[in-house]
């Protein structure tokens, strides 16, 4: 472990998991979590950004100084689905952005508790659909997420996998796939997790779901069916209370014949990623997972474009 993540699980477990044992107001954990963001994640200078407009709206587009790539990130931001927005994860997705070569576009979906399950998913489902009206085809569309965004991300995939659209590949980082609550890790890393506070997990979630079941696919994809599924990439840390949800979604996918890719820290935080250029291991993993997206989009135009 270096010492710049030692800091930070101490910096996160006297000041971030305190505030989240506590919070009851969401619309002051939304614009302290917008404060911490604009505090707490390095700037990425080479990136660029601007608002999507139309059918796009409301949302953020991410780009590096040059003219991106083929193909584009459908990215999800994390938050429990509560709080979050794509200027919280302007940072990551600048990183991302600049690092693939590739434009990367954030959705502002609505949060619960004003807008409960399913409008999160909806709203993905929209995003995408608008990608694809566009004219992005759907093997040159990649899904990403953190936290809830990337169990909203794999939900996603299940839902289209289904239907029969196949997009190129799937990452999540700290992946949030099983609302019904039933991995051990939610009591076995309760005191090891620098973050989230277990205590408050199913109190959340019965905020998220509004009328619908903890194990429908739509909120929880460790029970959807993946046919003919895509390269899948998952990132998580063994002492986050989300490990299981990690592993088991790992499994599963393998179980469904998808070539899964992992990314696993012993002492990370929760989506850890969120702090490159400040923790070695964030900027170690941000590579991965752009290799990643970089081998499963196209590398050139198609023919004719």
């Amino acid at each position: 472990m270096s010492w710049q993540l030692s800091a930070l699980r101490r910096m996160l477990r006297w000041t971030a998991r305190p505030v989240a044992a506590r919070t009851t107001d969401w619309r002051l954990a939304r614009a302290g979590f917008a404060a911490s963001a604009k505090l707490g994640f390095r700037p990425v200078f080479a990136a660029r950004y601007r608002r999507a407009r139309d059918m796009l709206a409301p949302g953020l587009w991410a780009t590096g100084r040059g003219e991106p790539g083929p193909g584009v990130v459908l990215y999800l931001h994390g938050g429990a689905y509560i709080i979050g927005s794509p200027g919280t994860h302007r940072s990551l997705a600048g990183r991302l952005a600049v690092d693939t070569g590739r434009a990367l576009y954030l959705p502002d979906y609505p949060k619960a508790p004003e807008s409960p399950a399913p409008a999160a998913f909806d709203a993905a489902l929209s995003a995408w659909d608008a990608l694809r009206a566009q004219g992005y085809a759907a093997a040159h569309v990649a899904l990403g997420g953190d936290s809830a965004g990337g169990g909203l991300a794999l939900a996603l995939l299940a839902h289209l996998l289904a239907r029969g659209e196949r997009p190129a590949g799937c990452f999540a980082f700290s992946p949030w796939t099983d609302l019904a609550l039933t991995g051990t890790s939610l009591r076995e890393n309760a005191r090891r997790d620098v973050l989230l506070p277990a205590e408050r997990l199913e109190e959340v979630r019965d905020m998220v779901r509004g009328t619908l079941d903890p194990a429908d696919p739509r909120l929880s994809p460790l029970y959807a069916r993946f046919p003919d599924c895509p390269p899948v990439f998952l990132a998580w840390s063994e002492s986050e209370i989300l490990r299981d949800d990690g592993r088991r979604m790992a499994d599963a996918l393998r179980d469904a014949g998808a070539e899964v890719e992992c990314d696993i820290q012993r002492n990370a935080p929760h989506v850890w990623q969120l702090f490159h250029g400040r923790v070695p291991e964030a900027d170690a993993s941000i590579a991965r997972v752009a290799a990643f997206i970089a081998s499963v989009l196209p590398s050139s135009p198609p023919a004719g474009s």
